[in-house]
């Protein structure tokens, strides 16, 4: 799931996460998010990363018609959601225990002629990639998936497995501590990486990567 630290806001900061909806307007939709503090806690709240790299796919920074897209650590889902009110076929994905709650937010969300576009589906990182075919998504979409270093490793693993060398990785993230900027340099032994947006007023960075091609490591 989306992992972010509890310290980070000051505590009228996260007022807006003990509301139990949160209302954002993408793609022409006004998308209502349900938020569940009390029961789920950092899984199922959104998170400014996942509002800008909602934005940034707005933008047309990609083309998402057609498009294979897979969000890791979903959440509540709303990074999924807005790829798919953009035209892209989306797996939405979280560990078992969020599923239910990530459903509902996707259901709620999404008209009906959209919905059969877009499939909820239990992902681990690192453990249960046999249910995934290997290099299937074009795009990989990830908020705020960059916090836990325990997890890195199995991170990884599950961007390279699920990346072809045609795939294209967004990641939305703040800086906050020294282990992200380690993450970043662990990712770029196997993708090429850049920064491709910074918002300033919410301090989130969005880093594009593919992987690196055999010449390029020789």
């Amino acid at each position: 799931m989306a992992l972010v630290p509890y310290e980070e806001s000051a505590e009228i900061g996260l007022q807006k996460f003990h509301k139990p909806l949160a209302t954002f307007s993408f793609a022409n939709h006004t998308i209502q998010i349900r938020q569940d503090w009390r029961q789920l806690g950092v899984a199922a709240v959104v998170w400014d990363a996942a509002i800008v790299l909602s934005t940034y796919l707005e933008m047309g920074a990609v083309e998402l018609r057609g498009c294979s897209a897979v969000e890791l650590g979903a959440g509540t889902g709303l990074v999924g959601i807005v790829a798919a009110l953009l035209g892209a076929h989306v797996t939405i994905t979280d560990r078992q225990v969020t599923l239910e709650f990530l459903k509902s937010n996707v259901e709620a969300n999404l008209p009906p002629h959209i919905q059969p576009k877009v499939v909820v589906k239990e992902l681990t990182w690192g453990q249960n990639l046999g249910s995934f075919s290997p290099g299937e998504f074009d795009l990989i979409l990830g908020a705020d998936v960059i916090y836990l270093e325990d997890t890195f490793t199995d991170l990884l693993q599950t961007l390279g497995y699920l990346c072809s060398n045609h795939s294209v990785i967004l990641l939305a993230c703040r800086i906050r501590y020294k282990r992200d900027n380690n993450f970043l340099t662990m990712l770029e032994r196997q993708f090429a990486v850049r920064k491709v947006h910074y918002d300033p007023e919410k301090d989130v960075h969005i880093y594009r990567a593919q992987k690196r091609r055999q010449r390029e490591d020789l």
